[in-house]
C-alpha cells in the first residue's frame, strides 16, 4: 500500500536516509492515511540521535530533547522528529524513569500504545506493521501492543485513549485490552485533570459519544467522572422516560451534533437528578429543580477538569435553561431570549430536541411539534430584528441624562423598564416613543 506523504515530510525522511539514518512517518498519521483520512499532523521516527538530526536541518527546536524529540522547522511548519527509544521503568503511570535511545525500529514500535498506532511508513519500504495493526483495522479492533497491562501501567491515560479511539473509529476493544482497562482504571487518579479533559472531549465529539458506557462498565468513570456513575444508578419511573438517567444521557449525546458545548451540555443536563429525585404516592418519580442542580454540578466538574471559563459559562447556562418552558407566542419567546441570553438561546433547540429523542414515546410528537413552532417564532423574531436586549434598545443611558436624569443606578432601572415595554410591544423600540415613555417613568423620580 502506498501512502502519499506531504512533500515536507518526504523531504525530512529523504534527508535522514541520505545521511545514512533510517526515517519513517509513524503512528496516527499512518493509521489515518490507511483509513483515507487527512492526518492532523505528521510524526517522524528515526535512528538518528537528536544532535544528529539538528546537524541535518537548518532550523530546529528542542521540543523534548531529553526524550529524543526535535522539531524540524520548514518554512512556517514544524514536524516532530523523534529518535527510536526504549522507555525505562514507569514511576507515576505516565513518565519513564529513563529513556534509552536504540537503533532498532522494532524496539521503538514495541513501546507504543495500540497496534493501529504502531505502524511506520516510508516510500522505499512501504508500511512496516510488526504487530498486525492492519489486521486489527480490518477487524475493527483496538488492541494494545504486546501485554496490555504493561502498556496501561506505563501511561494510565492510554486507558481513556483506548475508549476514545473506539468511539472515533467505531471499533471494539479487544477482550484482553478491555480486561486490563478494568483492572488498572484506578491508576487514572495519577493523571492530570488537563489530560483527562482532552480525552473526554475527544470522546464526546466523536461519532460514538455513547462509548462513555464502556468507561462506566470498566470503572473508568468511577475515577474521572463519579457523578456519571450516580446517574447510571438512578431510575426514572415516569411516563416521559424509558431509561435510567445515565442511559437517557447516553442516548441524548448521540442525538445532538458533534459540538463541544452541545455534547458537554447533554452530558450534564440531568446530572442533578439523583439528588433531586422524589417519588409520589403513585410511585411516579419526579426531579423538581434538577436543572439548577445540574448547572451547579456542571460548573463544579468542569472546573475540576480545568476547562476554560468560557466553556464553563456556556455549558452551565445551557444546562440551567435546558428545560425552560415558553408559551408559543412571540412575546414569550422574546422574554426567553432575553432571560437565557442571545448567545446560547439557539443551543436550546438542539438540546431540547436531543432530550426528547432520548425519552419515551409518550407525547413525543407533541413535544417535537411545539419545539418546531418555537423555532419558527424565534426565526421570525430574528428576521424582524426585534429588540431582546438593552444593547438593541433605541435609547441608552446618555439619552436619559439628556432628558434630565442624574447618572446612577436609577438609569439602569429605567432602561430595564423600557426594555420590558419593548419585549411586550416591539414597535415601541424607536427613540421618540421610548423617550416619551421615559419621561413618564422619570417624572416620579424628580418629585
Amino acid at each position: 500500500m502506498t501512502i502519499r506523504l506531504p512533500e515536507k515530510v518526504k523531504y525530512i525522511i529523504d534527508t535522514l536516509r541520505a545521511a545514512g539514518y533510517e526515517g519513517y512517518a509513524v503512528g496516527g498519521c499512518v493509521r489515518d492515511s490507511i483509513l483515507g483520512r487527512e492526518p492532523d499532523d505528521w510524526d517522524i521516527t528515526t535512528s538518528a540521535k537528536p544532535e544528529q538530526v539538528k546537524e541535518l536541518f537548518r532550523r530546529t527546536v528542542d521540543t523534548g530533547i531529553q526524550h529524543g524529540t526535535v522539531t524540524v522547522l520548514l518554512e512556517k511548519e514544524g514536524f516532530e522528529v523523534t529518535t527510536y527509544r526504549i522507555d525505562g521503568e514507569y514511576e507515576d503511570s505516565r513518565h519513564p524513569r529513563e529513556v534509552v535511545f536504540t537503533a532498532s525500529l522494532e524496539e521503538d514500535l514495541k513501546r507504543r500504545d495500540f497496534t493501529i498506532n504502531a505502524m511506520a511508513y516510508n516510500d522505499e519500504e512501504g508500511i512496516i506493521d510488526l504487530f498486525d495493526g492492519m489486521g486489527d483495522m480490518e477487524r475493527k479492533v483496538i488492541r494494545a501492543v504486546g501485554v496490555a497491562k504493561e502498556r496501561f501501567t506505563e501511561d494510565a491515560l492510554r486507558i481513556m485513549r483506548a475508549v476514545r479511539f473506539a468511539a472515533q473509529l467505531g471499533y471494539q476493544i479487544e477482550d484482553e485490552t478491555k480486561e486490563a482497562i478494568r483492572e488498572l482504571a484506578p491508576n487514572l487518579k495519577h493523571i492530570s485533570a488537563e489530560r483527562v479533559q482532552v480525552e473526554l472531549v475527544k470522546l464526546l465529539v466523536s461519532p460514538h459519544p455513547d462509548e462513555l458506557r464502556v468507561m462506566y462498565d470498566t470503572g473508568v468513570t468511577k475515577v474521572v467522572l463519579p457523578e456519571f456513575d450516580r446517574m447510571m444508578k438512578t431510575e426514572q419511573n415516569n411516563p416521559h422516560h424509558c431509561y435510567n438517567v445515565g442511559e437517557h444521557t447516553l442516548h441524548s449525546l448521540t442525538a445532538v451534533e458533534a459540538d463541544k458545548v452541545l455534547r458537554l451540555s447533554m452530558l450534564f443536563h440531568d446530572m442533578g437528578k439523583p439528588e433531586k429525585k422524589t417519588t409520589d404516592e403513585n410511585g411516579v418519580d419526579h426531579f423538581h429543580g434538577h436543572a439548577q442542580a445540574s448547572a451547579e454540578l456542571a460548573k463544579q466538574v468542569l472546573r475540576r477538569l480545568k476547562f476554560d471559563n468560557d466553556t464553563i459559562a456556556r455549558v452551565s447556562r445551557t444546562v440551567l435553561y435546558h428545560d425552560y418552558k415558553m408559551a408559543l407566542s412571540a412575546k414569550s419567546v422574546r422574554r426567553g431570549i432575553h432571560k437565557v441570553g442571545e448567545d446560547i438561546f439557539p443551543n436550546l433547540f438542539a438540546v431540547k430536541y436531543a432530550d426528547v429523542c432520548a425519552q419515551s414515546d409518550f407525547q413525543r410528537e407533541e413535544k417535537l411539534k411545539e419545539l418546531s413552532e418555537l423555532r419558527r417564532i424565534y426565526e421570525e423574531i430574528l428576521d424582524k430584528g426585534q429588540c431582546v436586549s438593552l444593547k438593541e434598545l433605541a435609547v441608552n443611558g446618555s439619552d436619559l441624562i439628556v432628558l434630565g436624569m442624574k447618572p446612577g443606578k436609577e438609569i439602569g432601572a429605567v432602561l430595564a423598564r423600557l426594555l420590558e415595554a419593548v419585549l411586550e410591544e416591539p414597535e415601541l423600540n424607536t427613540k421618540g416613543k421610548l423617550e416619551e415613555l421615559a419621561k413618564v417613568l422619570i417624572a416620579p423620580l424628580r418629585s
